[in-house]
């Protein structure tokens, strides 16, 4: 019994309908609902329901706004970049082990996230602290006599932080994409008198950027949202455009203008996208999500 063409078209819209639901309800409707709120007034009586620019007037007169956009997407992209630099010797020695070895050092990975991201970031005050653990170690070495003051609440506290709470997202593509390399061609390559360095940069390295790719992205994006962070940890000089926002909307309840903040954030960050996904291609980018 044939099936006709329309027949199949229609199944496979209903097939296709709950996830299109649950993009519309979850991630565009939102998106739509910032954009208005980003044209209204805030007033001492609350929200003014008038359309307006002024909160994107505010954004672009005020530099301060800027600096700390700015701000916020290098620190992002040097946590990524120091997260790469982590995470990819790591992956490489996963992808070296075998069996239940392999097992154990993945649900090592996996362990710390088991617990809450707040307790994860707060964990680094006791250790990076005046107080804490890597000052009583450096004064019982008798290598300083005076806690070092400089380990806590500044940019490098934040990359500290957000590297260790987001390189599982860098490692994991990077491991898919090392563990789906056919070891022949690294034999081919060694037995045509390929060096280990010449193996790695012609071979290794090229076979895995999808998951290098696709780690970079994950790892940037959270991080350009990242509030936890350098709310614990950052202190006036790590402070990004997340604690901004946020302080719009529960201290000076100004939620026009941390809307417009928010809107302002998602189109430069879709603009850097736009550049890089037109270099190397969209697909390149998130082939690695897939692999």
């Amino acid at each position: 019994m044939s099936v006709s063409a329309s027949s199949l078209s229609r199944r496979g819209a209903l097939l296709v309908l709950p996830s299109m639901l649950w993009l519309l309800v979850f991630a565009i409707l939102p998106v739509l609902l910032l954009i208005c709120l980003s044209l209204w007034t805030a007033t001492i009586f609350g929200i003014e329901q008038t359309w307006t620019l002024a909160n994107y007037q505010t954004i672009v007169a005020d530099s301060v706004y800027a600096s700390i956009m700015l701000r916020t997407l290098r620190i992002a992209a040097v946590a990524t970049l120091l997260s790469l630099l982590f995470s990819y010797p790591l992956a490489m020695f996963l992808v070296s082990l075998k069996g239940r070895t392999r097992s154990v050092f993945l649900l090592l990975m996996f362990l710390p996230f088991w617990s809450s991201y707040v307790v994860r970031s707060f964990m680094w005050l006791p250790v990076l602290g005046r107080a804490g653990l890597i000052n009583q170690i450096l004064r019982a070495l008798g290598i300083t006599s005076e806690p070092l003051e400089w380990l806590l609440f500044n940019e490098g506290a934040v990359y500290v932080g957000l590297i260790y709470v987001y390189t599982l997202f860098m490692v994991l593509p990077i491991f898919l994409s090392l563990d789906r390399i056919e070891p022949s061609l690294i034999e081919a390559a060694r037995d045509l008198g390929g060096r280990p360095h010449q193996i790695f940069f012609r071979v290794v390295w090229p076979l895995s950027l999808p998951g290098v790719w696709s780690g970079c992205v994950m790892v940037f994006l959270i991080s350009v949202g990242a509030y936890v962070t350098p709310q614990l940890l950052g202190g006036t000089s790590g402070t990004m455009i997340g604690n901004v926002i946020a302080g719009q909307f529960l201290n000076t309840n100004n939620w026009p203008l941390g809307a417009a903040l928010s809107i302002a954030l998602i189109v430069m960050v879709a603009f850097l996208f736009a550049i890089v996904g037109r270099r190397l291609g969209l697909q390149q980018l998130f082939l690695g999500a897939r692999a």
